[in-house]
């Protein structure tokens, strides 16, 4: 459960994220790795909290979560509503990242919290690849996982009523039914991984494409 967000002024890296994405619509290239920790140049990241209670509160603030990321020296911080999702620029690889947030957030809160990492590239692929493409995008969630699920996933899917589940490259995407909020479906491949809905995916997708809002980057005093 995260804390509500404070507003900020717009991103002074607004401009330079839409110079650097190039011509509305173009294709965005996946970053290419060196070692598995760094990349040749600049690249989007979104980082997705699991979404566990943190802190003597049960409340991890998302300017605490922009401070940390700032801290690490990633660059254009933003976060988009309280439920653990942060976009910035890095030059390190998604490993790297991870494990830099992951303990960041441990010394934060005291106790783990898992991360998922996806470049701007990925995100916008998890959405392209919803399989359910007509459904409402509230009922239909992708469960991020760190590496790809097991061929055999689906097999031990229990408590099915009317919810739809459906195997992508590291996600597993779930259509629920009218009975969503009262769901008993469980997935045991997904247990580490953090759900979003694909109205958030498609959000995300977007800031970190340089299209749509800008989100909430943490304001920062000038001198």
């Amino acid at each position: 459960m995260f804390g509500d967000e404070r507003t900020a002024p717009q991103s002074e890296c607004e401009s330079a994220n839409r110079k650097s994405d190039g011509e509305e619509g173009a294709a965005v290239r996946p970053p290419k790795l060196q070692d598995g920790v760094h990349i040749q140049s600049m690249a989007s990241y979104i980082a997705l909290l699991r979404a566990v209670n943190v802190g003597g509160t049960g409340k991890l603030l998302m300017q605490d979560l922009s401070a940390m990321c700032e801290a690490a020296g990633f660059r254009c911080v933003r976060t988009y509503i309280a439920s653990g999702n942060v976009l910035f620029e890095s030059k390190l690889g998604e490993t790297a990242i991870r494990k830099e947030l992951e303990r960041r957030l441990l010394a934060h809160a005291g106790k783990p919290v898992g991360v998922a990492v996806r470049t701007a590239a990925e995100m916008a692929e998890v959405l392209a690849r919803n399989p359910f493409p007509n459904a409402p995008g509230n009922r239909t969630v992708a469960i991020f996982l760190d590496t790809a699920p097991p061929d055999t996933a689906l097999e031990s899917v229990s408590g099915r009523v009317d919810e739809e589940v459906a195997m992508g490259r590291r996600e597993i995407y779930v259509l629920y039914g009218a009975n969503m909020a009262r769901s008993k479906l469980r997935i045991p491949a997904a247990k580490n991984g953090t759900m979003r809905n694909m109205n958030t995916v498609a959000k995300l997708a977007a800031m970190a494409a340089g299209k749509g809002e800008s989100g909430t980057p943490r304001a920062t005093a000038r001198r």
